[in-house]
């Protein structure tokens, strides 16, 4: 279960079978997909005599299918204290309201949903300080590289359509769009943008992707401007947010 939290990014340990939730009055959503589970019960048989190690136990395995609290509607989810190091910035926090993207905040991972043009952000409280940045920073840095995917969409700038120039680097080379653009956003915000663990897991696609054609940083450079000056006209009601 720990696994399938980690994939999907679930914030929640909490897991119920779908009967389990009925009972609390929670209502598992359309759609969603149940874990497996097995649970193994212990019996008491007879102990073999010709096994001298024979403890008279067996068990039974019987499997489930459960439900993370995050895929039910209806329920709350008790109080954990964690701590919250983010520093709201209000110059960041309006400029990222004025662009009108819908923005959910939960589970473990941030991403943009093209299907339901919807990004997903883990809450401020999950961000920690790391060698070159605070907490703050980390979390406006990952929240801006989201925000040039949401630009990215058919009915804005149209550029997640797969471009045949880069072939299996596509996804590369949006990675390094969205990259370049947080950089530039937190330029022009004031807030710092320092290389984080992350980036590294690109490094070797951004590698791939320059040695197949020298020009992608111009390219992906140039996306990267347009991205940001598309956010930046929002921000003056010049561009339309849909």
């Amino acid at each position: 279960l720990w696994a399938v939290a980690f994939s999907k990014g679930y914030g929640s340990n909490e897991w119920a079978t779908f009967n389990q939730w009925k009972e609390r009055g929670v209502k598992v959503r359309k759609g969603e997909k149940a874990a497996p589970v097995v649970f193994f019960k212990p019996i008491e048989v007879e102990p073999d005599p010709d096994n001298e190690n024979d403890a008279g136990l067996r068990y039974v395995a019987k499997g489930y299918s459960v439900f993370n609290a995050e895929q039910v509607e209806g329920y709350e989810a008790p109080a954990i204290e964690q701590p919250n190091l983010v520093e709201r910035i209000e110059k960041a926090d309006q400029f990222i309201e004025q662009t009108g993207a819908e923005i959910v905040y939960e589970g473990t991972r941030a991403f943009y949903s093209p299907d339901n043009d919807q990004i997903t952000m883990p809450k401020p409280a999950y961000f920690r300080d790391t060698e070159g940045s605070t907490a703050t920073e980390n979390f406006y840095a990952v929240q801006l590289h989201e925000l040039i995917h949401w630009t990215g969409a058919q009915k804005r700038l149209n550029r997640l359509i797969p471009v045949k120039r880069f072939g299996d680097n596509v996804y590369a080379m949006e990675e390094l769009v969205a990259d370049l653009g947080a950089a530039m956003l937190c330029a022009d915000l004031g807030i710092r943008n320092e290389p984080r663990p992350d980036h590294a897991s690109y490094l070797q696609h951004w590698l791939d992707v320059l040695k197949q054609d020298k020009r992608a940083i111009f390219f992906a450079a140039a996306a990267a401007h347009k991205a940001s000056e598309y956010l930046h006209d929002l921000q003056e009601g010049t561009q339309p947010a849909t």
